[in-house]
């Protein structure tokens, strides 16, 4: 009797964990993992911090070599992406033009920067894969100004990492008044702000850009920063394209049922996936590291032990290092929900923001340089407990800390 095999497309952080959580589990098939990049599969949080500042090395993010790979049973199939996916005759077209047949199927291809809208011209970048790291990094070495489009994490951290390298003209552009808008609501989002403010950085927030042109970024205002570089970071889209016309349900993503299967033996996990959330009760999709990490094992279990699957029902966690400040969030913050703000035994760069639900339960918690507080929430949304008493445990944290 022939051996499984179990073809995992995607040679990020999800498709590495899932083949090593498919060994973890028993499992004795054989492995591939696909990627599209010849490059050994890597980690891609430091691109825009340690990478990007040359502090990190290839070798130091990379996620699994040839003799890791070898010595777990996985067979590496890089530079050779998958283009379509036949599921009646159970085989992945690769770019080559070969095809891999599969007893179950991974879908792990994440998802791409969202393209600049202003035009890609030399000078012009966007933060996904090693390769766009080291193409801004050699910009930055040329010196002159740089602008950022967008405030989120990657720009955030990107500003951070550039004044670090010492660019001295940084400038921070969103069309948002505040930072981080998505997860933060704006009295705590005006907070990270003024840290790029105290930092030297330039914030233009609150205006748009009409343009991007030879030297320069156009804002909605009428004027025009000078810029030798420039990297745009509003988001991310899916790679998915290639499975559309499979039969699988594509929506923003891969949609998966709370076992994150799109079909019978296909799964999806990480930034290409969006899964029905049992305790949110709709389909979500997170573009999260540690979602990916923990979904992976979950759908390895889910493989091996098919006949007691388990659904994908984690609390969101997902941190930033910006400057010397680590920022860390768990669960639901900012929009509409109600909030208190905790502080830290060094309140200035040290608190917790608690995050209420309607029915006043812990909804989640942005904590700031505080990681035992951020443990404490963690662990107290894992628990579903009452924000009173989330409150209470870390305001007992903020005294014996004091009296430290």
């Amino acid at each position: 009797m022939s051996r499984p095999t179990t073809v995992i497309v995607g040679a990020s952080i999800g498709g590495v964990r899932a083949a090593q959580a498919l060994r973890a589990e028993g499992y004795d098939g054989e492995v591939v993992l696909v990627g599209d990049e010849t490059a050994l599969p890597y980690d891609k949080p430091p691109l825009s911090k340690a990478f990007l500042a040359g502090k990190a090395t290839a070798a130091d993010i990379t996620l699994l070599d040839e003799e890791q790979a070898a010595a777990a049973g996985v067979r590496l199939e890089l530079g050779n992406g998958a283009t379509g996916l036949d599921l009646a005759a159970r085989k992945v077209e690769l770019a080559d033009g070969s095809r891999l047949s599969f007893d179950d199927l991974v879908l792990a291809t994440g998802a791409r920067a969202r393209p600049s809208p202003w035009g890609g011209r030399s000078g012009v970048h966007v933060v996904r894969t090693a390769a766009d790291a080291l193409a801004l990094r050699e910009d930055l070495r040329r010196g002159g100004p740089l602008v950022i489009v967008g405030a989120g994490f990657v720009g955030a951290e990107i500003a951070a990492t550039a004044t670090a390298l010492g660019i001295a003209e940084v400038t921070l552009v969103d069309p948002v008044a505040v930072p981080l808008s998505r997860v933060l609501n704006p009295a705590v989002a005006e907070r990270f702000g003024a840290l790029h403010a105290e930092r030297g950085v330039t914030t233009r927030f609150g205006v748009g850009v009409t343009g991007i042109d030879s030297g320069g970024v156009r804002l909605t205002d009428g004027t025009r920063l000078d810029a030798a570089t420039v990297v745009v970071g509003i988001g991310a889209v899916p790679n998915d394209e290639w499975l559309r016309g499979s039969g699988l349900t594509i929506d923003d993503g891969v949609v998966c049922d709370r076992f994150s299967r799109a079909s019978e033996d296909v799964h999806a996990l990480g930034d290409v996936a969006r899964w029905f959330h049992p305790r949110h009760g709709r389909l979500v999709r997170a573009e999260h590291w540690t979602n990916a990490v923990e979904q992976a094992a979950c759908v390895a279990h889910n493989i091996v032990h098919p006949g007691t699957p388990r659904a994908h029902a984690p609390v969101e966690y997902v941190w930033s290092d910006q400057y010397d400040w680590k920022i860390q969030l768990a669960g639901r913050t900012g929009g509409e929900l109600a909030h208190v703000l905790v502080p830290g035994p060094d309140p200035a760069r040290a608190f917790a923001v608690l995050y209420a639900d309607r029915g006043g339960g812990f909804a989640g918690a942005v904590v700031v340089n505080w990681p035992r507080a951020s443990l404490i929430a963690r662990r107290a949304l894992a628990a579903t407990a009452a924000l009173d008493t989330v409150q209470a445990d870390i305001e007992a944290l903020t005294a014996k800390e004091e009296r430290v």
